[in-house]
């Protein structure tokens, strides 16, 4: 199943490792060092130039397996779109119940 995060941007479900509210998840210096490292490396994508409201951490495979294993690199998306929004796209909440 596919998850459409904001402008052309779709993402696998399979690939999501968590959908988070940007408002909530700053609160914690924890949380802004992740995004802070995350955007100095490149590996955060604005999905458009909207204030964002909520990240995705996906977790993608590129290249051919090296030796049996994939070769793994963390995206962070960063969405216009509301985490709940998001999750509900996702199937990750169903009706109401997380």
């Amino acid at each position: 199943m596919f998850v459409h995060l904001g402008g052309d941007v779709v993402v696998c479900t399979k690939d999501i490792i968590a959908i988070l509210d940007i408002e909530s998840t700053l609160k914690s210096k924890h949380s802004k060092d992740f995004l802070n490292i995350c955007e100095e490396e490149g590996f955060v994508n604005r999905v458009t130039d909207e204030e964002p409201r909520s990240f995705v951490v996906m977790e993608k495979i590129e290249g051919k397996p090296y030796k049996g294993r994939a070769i793994r690199k963390v995206v962070v998306y960063y969405s216009p779109i509301s985490a709940l929004t998001l999750q509900k796209r996702a199937k990750f909440i169903t009706h109401g119940k997380v």
